[in-house]
């Protein structure tokens, strides 16, 4: 295993965020995409002159993704599915009357899909589900029998869909068929130990190798189509939560603070920012929501 072929992460956006995560880029203005999970915040960050927008809404948000050709963002909250618009919160799928489930992280395929991941509030083993939302109507579950679902991804071919479940340490792939909109059986790609950490956020590059954050760990995985780890990027900060490609082939790595000790946070006084680390590679292109 390479330690790494990149370059050491620095901050672009130093911030404090609880559960930083989801990072995307927004087609329409060039910013980077990113939200606080339990804060509730949305941001929208100009890496170019260091301006910030930021929404805050009264609930938790999973994920927050550009749509295509409407204004606004498409939104996996605490309850369900919806959109925010001008900084307002309009909750159009309610999938989750009860109290105690969330939606996690998401991301569009191909077609403009939103694909997200739920999970019960306490990780309970096989409550969690991916779904599958258009903007209209429900979303529709597509596995069920998860704990985490998190950091989802697609090849360059757009043959095959990548899920990690988080607490039990695994990474999944599966054939995906992007005209029907649906996916094969999940396999497992790789487990992983514990002084691994926790399998994040994803991104997924044009050498249809995976880049996954590794909670916990201190560490991004580069992990190949064999379920090899083919590289390492070293974190100073041990929540490394997610992560996506700009144009340029830079990797952008959000982060969390949650639960760190005063010592701790002493230790890594970035965490809860936003990284870079420039690579040797570039991204498969994340699309915007469709609905």
């Amino acid at each position: 295993m390479t330690v790494t072929n990149s370059s050491e992460p620095r901050v672009v956006v130093r911030a404090h965020a609880a559960v930083g995560e989801g990072p995307a880029f927004d087609a329409r203005t060039g910013r980077l995409i990113w939200v606080d999970i339990t804060g509730g915040y949305l941001f929208e960050n100009d890496l170019t002159t260091g301006a910030q927008n930021t929404v805050h809404v009264d609930t938790m948000i999973g994920a927050a993704v550009p749509r295509a050709s409407q204004p606004g963002f498409a939104v996996a909250a605490s309850d369900g599915y919806g959109f925010i618009i001008d900084g307002t919160l309009t909750l159009t799928a309610p999938d989750f009357p009860q109290a105690n489930y969330r939606s996690n992280d998401a991301k569009c395929d191909s077609r403009g899909r939103l694909w997200a991941g739920s999970n019960h509030m306490e990780f309970v083993p096989g409550e969690g589900a991916l779904r599958v939302w258009e903007g209209h109507g429900a979303s529709r579950i597509v596995h069920e029998g998860l704990t985490l679902p998190n950091g989802l991804g697609w090849n360059s071919d757009d043959t095959e869909f990548y899920l990690a479940d988080s607490i039990t340490r695994r990474l999944y792939v599966a054939p995906f068929d992007a005209t029907a909109g649906r996916i094969g059986e999940l396999t497992i790609l790789r487990e992983f130990t514990e002084s691994d950490g926790l399998p994040d956020g994803l991104a997924v590059d044009i050498a249809g190798c995976l880049w996954v954050a590794m909670w916990g760990g201190s560490q991004v995985l580069r992990i190949n189509r064999a379920g090899e780890i083919i590289e390492r990027v070293p974190m100073p900060c041990t929540q490394p939560s997610s992560c996506a490609f700009g144009a340029d082939g830079t990797l952008y790595i959000t982060s969390a603070a949650t639960g760190l000790s005063q010592e701790d946070l002493a230790a890594q006084p970035d965490a809860g920012s936003v990284f870079a680390v420039s690579t040797s590679t570039r991204g498969v292109p994340v699309a915007a929501f469709a609905g």
